[in-house]
């Protein structure tokens, strides 16, 4: 606690407040005060540890379904209509969609996107599905109807491809009301252009770049939100989200791939 004196000449008004208590220490001569000032330092707050105990169920029939990897939890995660979505599941098979515990579906492929597609994925999902609308072999109009169409349908925003031009992103911007998901492939990409034509989010899909791409656009835009592909393990998911990710997209094993690995176990059931 530290106690000093000083004087003020009238008018002098005297307060408490949570912090400091002032006391009146006599008159020194007239028209002056001299009062004694006690500054308690502050109370340190305690700090408790709550261990959470997560309670899980998982079926008999639906226990072996495709988990993301658990260190993507440790990144922030990007707000979207009130749900906080961390991981992203880039697939079009229904199949994984509907046994994969992503908070979100990242719904892009390389053929001109077709609203039946879009639908059977939401339809199918469980979770917000992001639906790719062009970039490469669509543009221009048909992509800025295709967004329009995913709105109506019920994504929860659309993906463009890098090729797209930034201003179609700002005619797709101007009549949707669902979040423009702008692809980074390269960090000699101009994404200050991107932002100002209105793209809401940025997808970083670098291959082993995507860290060093992700922490070049970090330093230069603090608060845009990214998504950024994680890489086939944790060292470089966990590079990636210490370069700046806020999401991370993650690609599942493929339904023949599960189904080979199934099939290896019934035939070595059946060896001598």
């Amino acid at each position: 606690m530290a106690i000093f004196q000083f004087k003020k000449s009238f008018p002098v008004r005297a307060a408490k407040t949570d912090k400091n208590e002032t006391s009146f220490h006599g008159l020194d001569s007239p028209g002056e005060i001299w009062y004694t000032v006690q500054e308690h330092p502050p109370q340190r707050r305690k700090e408790h540890t709550v261990q959470k105990n997560v309670p899980s169920y998982s079926g008999t029939l639906r226990n072996h379904q495709i988990e993301v990897p658990a260190c993507i939890a440790q990144c922030s995660g990007i707000r979207i209509f009130g749900r906080r979505i961390k991981s992203l599941v880039f697939s079009t098979d229904v199949a994984i969609i509907k046994n994969v515990n992503a908070d979100a579906i990242i719904a892009v492929y390389p053929f001109t996107p077709q609203p039946s597609i879009a639908q059977a994925i939401i339809n199918v999902s469980d979770v917000p599905v992001f639906v790719g609308v062009g970039g490469g072999t669509t543009n221009g109009p048909r992509s800025v109807r295709l967004a329009a169409y995913a709105e109506h349908q019920g994504a929860f925003g659309v993906v463009v491809n890098a090729p797209l031009a930034d201003e179609t992103i700002h005619q797709i911007k101007g009549i949707v009301d669902i979040p423009v998901i702008a692809t980074v492939v390269s960090a000699k990409m101009d994404v200050a252009r991107r932002i100002t034509f209105g793209a809401d989010i940025l997808n970083v899909s670098g291959a082993a770049e995507t860290p060093a791409i992700v922490r070049s656009i970090r330093e230069k835009f603090p608060l845009i939100p990214i998504i950024a592909t994680g890489g086939p393990t944790e060292e470089t998911i966990l590079a990636t989200i210490e370069a700046g990710a806020n999401a991370i997209t993650y690609t599942p094993p493929t339904n023949g791939e599960l189904f080979a690995e199934s099939m290896r176990k019934y035939r070595a059931s059946y060896t001598d």
